[in-house]
């Protein structure tokens, strides 16, 4: 789905979401402080919401945004030791109240902060802890990332579940939480998986049709229906535990449609516009990337609200800068996260993104990062890519998503129905096409590949999918240069068409599931064909490290064969010491291939002796400085050689 598209997929439900979100309750957090409610002496002041809710000692001063009532003309104090409040900033409604806290000699206590007024005062609690040792240790190419919409992915502790049930509800809540991801670990693990990215874990109020976490109504705490904080603090240990990783997804953007700030934001401009007076978010991001375009072809881009309905945050608010900043250190140190997804990546000024990547990289040096940048086009993806200066600006993005790759792998495997004799299908052609540009990022090894995820229709959904071509895109995932993603289920053979069609349950992760596809015995013959595959070739990558960060060349390439090589160093050939070299061949057509390929000045030269891994139902024939491939329809292999 194309991004004008996807705006309007997002704005349909999100209209629905308004409408009903007001209605439904999210059940009380017992840390949560109460709300304020009349009193005796109704002018007094009170404060019933502190972000962040607490931090951590050895982190940069935190600056904290009170909600209460009654605010106006009060003084605030702090009682405890070596912590001072250096500057206060109260807003006109009386609502909101900026505090500035000193906290660079401070040790692991509780706070009270004080709040008075001529009308009365009261207290309010604040922890500084002391901060727990993690790696955060970040993703690289030889990790493999599982995408996971929590909500769909398994149901672990029926106590969350909505009542009635809303599973017949294709935009309902369907009862996937974190103990129902933990409970599945092994099974990630014996896929391959070494790094799960999950959906947002924002508390989205419970309201209708906000199952997907990105409809936010308060960033520091966990939707009840994916579970407690706590909940989510177990999954992070139990996937350290077993080396994995977590990446949590991060949307600094725009906030959901319900979001109390909506209705009355912490200042005039917290937001880019009103509800009432806004505009609409555009996705023409080449207007980002023109040098000579004007400030106000880009504003539409970057102060639009995302669908016309989500409030866009105002990151050049010094405010509202520091505010996401500190959001996104506290879920890391709350959760030991070791990654970062940034979602609407294009949409936030390039500023921002650097800012927080400064502060990130000082506290957190081997985390990492990955940013969504919709767009098929290498040159506009690499344009948000860190490492490189863009317009003055050098966002720190570890990497972008490799949408091209996407794009072109979609084209190339599952001929659209458009294709004629006058527009012929270009097949693997257009694969060469991107990967040609690779030369347009700092680090195109780091990109993040993938074939599909939440926001696009599944990969058998396409006209013209078969089976076959899936597995042929998943050699392709496990052995081009990136880091793979797998969105959950198509390593089954999911189907489904656009939002919310791609979001189906998990086979067998609910209650009453005809199929329970996380077992051998539970999976289809398909499921078990495609998933026996995925999971040969992830665990093949995973325990050769060479085909994950070796050196990539292209050896021969048309509309339906494609011939490469990866190894770790590509000049020195094959011969004693030099590592092995690893083949991978692709016959995309229906009829089979002979493929003759010249070694001669390639990374193979020298090569004579080839052992087939994957796929062996081939012949190939290495003679002089010619390796000869017979390729059966629909076929695809990896080979190495280390003489």
């Amino acid at each position: 789905m194309n991004g004008s598209r996807r705006l309007l997929a997002i704005a349909a439900l999100s209209l629905a979401y308004v409408a009903s979100a007001y209605a439904v309750g999210a059940p009380a957090d017992p840390d949560q402080l109460p709300p304020c409610v009349a009193t005796a002496t109704p002018a007094s002041p009170c404060i019933d919401k502190v972000d962040p809710p607490n931090w951590w000692v050895g982190l940069p001063s935190p600056l904290l945004l009170l909600h209460g009532t009654n605010l106006l003309g009060a003084k605030f104090s702090v009682l405890g030791k070596d912590v001072a409040i250096t500057q206060s900033e109260i807003v006109s409604s009386g609502h909101y109240a900026f505090l500035w806290l000193a906290t660079k000699s401070s040790l692991p206590q509780a706070l009270r902060i004080r709040v008075t007024t001529a009308a009365g005062s009261t207290e309010t609690h604040f922890r500084l802890d002391r901060r727990v040792s993690a790696a955060h240790a970040g993703f690289s190419p030889t990790d493999m990332m599982y995408l996971i919409m929590t909500d769909r992915f398994a149901d672990g502790d029926p106590s969350n579940d909505p009542q009635p049930s809303e599973r017949d509800q294709p935009r309902g809540w369907h009862g996937g939480d974190f103990r129902g991801i933990q409970q599945h670990l092994d099974y990630l693990q014996q896929l391959g998986v070494s790094t799960l990215w999950t959906t947002p874990v924002y508390d989205n109020d419970g309201g209708a049709q906000a199952y997907h976490g990105y409809s936010a109504t308060d960033l520091y705490r966990t939707d009840p229906h994916f579970g407690t904080l706590a909940d989510l603090r177990q999954l992070s240990d139990s996937l350290h535990r077993r080396s994995m990783k977590l990446v949590l997804d991060t949307v600094p953007n725009h906030l959901g449609a319900a979001h109390p700030w909506a209705a009355d934001p912490p200042t005039p401009d917290w937001f880019h516009g009103t509800r009432a007076d806004h505009r609409i978010a555009s996705d023409n991001f080449p207007t980002i990337i023109d040098p000579h375009a004007t400030w106000e072809q880009r504003r539409g881009v970057t102060e639009g609200w995302f669908a016309n309905v989500l409030p866009d945050l105002n990151q050049e608010n010094p405010l509202v800068r520091l505010y996401l900043i500190q959001n996104a250190i506290w879920w890391i140190e709350t959760t030991g996260a070791d990654g970062l997804r940034y979602d609407t990546f294009p949409y936030v000024a390039r500023s921002f993104w650097a800012a927080l990547d400064d502060q990130l990289r000082v506290l957190y040096p081997h985390l990492t990062t990955v940013g969504e940048v919709y767009n098929g086009s290498p040159v506009i993806a690499s344009y948000f890519a860190g490492g490189v200066t863009r317009d003055g600006i050098d966002t720190g993005l570890s990497t972008p998503f490799d949408f091209p790759t996407f794009f072109a792998l979609r084209h190339a495997l599952s001929p659209p129905e458009s294709a004629s004799e006058k527009t012929p299908h270009r097949g693997l052609s257009v694969l060469e096409d991107v990967l040609g540009q690779d030369w347009l990022y700092p680090h195109p090894e780091r990109l993040v590949t993938f074939i599909g995820n939440h926001d696009t229709a599944r990969f058998l959904s396409q006209p013209g999918a078969t089976v076959s071509a899936l597995k042929l895109a998943f050699l392709l995932l496990a052995t081009l240069r990136g880091m793979p993603q797998i969105y959950s289920g198509d390593e089954v053979a999911m189907r489904g068409a656009e939002d919310p069609d791609n979001r189906h349950d998990f086979p067998g992760g609910f209650p009453g599931d005809a199929h329970n596809a996380f077992t051998a015995v539970g999976r289809t013959p398909e499921q078990a064909d495609v998933h026996d595959w995925v999971a040969s070739l992830f665990q093949f990558r995973l325990h050769h490290p060479d085909l994950a960060n070796g050196q990539q060349q292209d050896l021969f390439i048309d509309d339906s064969a494609l011939v490469y090589v990866r190894t770790a160093d590509l000049h020195k050939g094959c011969g004693p010491g030099n590592g092995p070299h690893y083949v991978i061949a692709i016959n995309a057509s229906g009829q089979p291939r002979e493929l003759k390929i010249n070694l001669v000045r390639t990374a193979l030269e020298g090569c004579t002796n080839f052992k087939a891994h994957i796929g062996e139902s081939s012949a190939q024939r290495a003679t002089g400085s010619q390796l000869t491939l017979e390729l059966p329809p629909q076929h695809g292999e990896i080979l190495s050689s280390d003489n």
